[in-house]
């Protein structure tokens, strides 16, 4: 898909849509920038994980992991589903996924 192309003579209604796309945007990207966030939306992408399995999955502490999942739920990306005392994750949507294809393709692969 192409980017749009701006320009002066857009509409106030078509320039406060791209406003809105990009501020939302931002708070997406926002979201992911952290080192340990984006690990677990890695972690996640193959399916739901309890905080303990990201503790050890992340070797990190509760409390940072659970900061980290707040984060991501505030945002939206992630979905918790509580099951007895233990809270599982799981990807809100398909967006993180899409992101980490693209970031993987553009640092992780064999290609980058």
């Amino acid at each position: 898909m192409p980017l749009p192309v701006l320009s002066p003579d857009m509409s106030e209604g078509e320039m406060d849509k791209i406003v809105d796309n990009a501020t939302a945007a931002s708070a997406f990207l926002k979201a992911i920038s952290h080192e340990g966030r984006l690990m677990i939306l890695c972690h996640l992408v193959s399916g739901e994980k309890s905080v303990t399995e990201l503790e050890e999955l992340l070797s990190a502490r509760q409390a940072a992991v659970s900061q980290q999942l707040s984060r991501l739920r505030l945002e939206g990306l992630v979905v918790p589903r509580r099951e007895g005392k233990a809270i599982y994750y799981r990807l809100a949507d398909d967006r993180p996924r899409l992101m980490l294809e693209r970031v993987y393709e553009l640092f992780c692969s064999d290609d980058s």
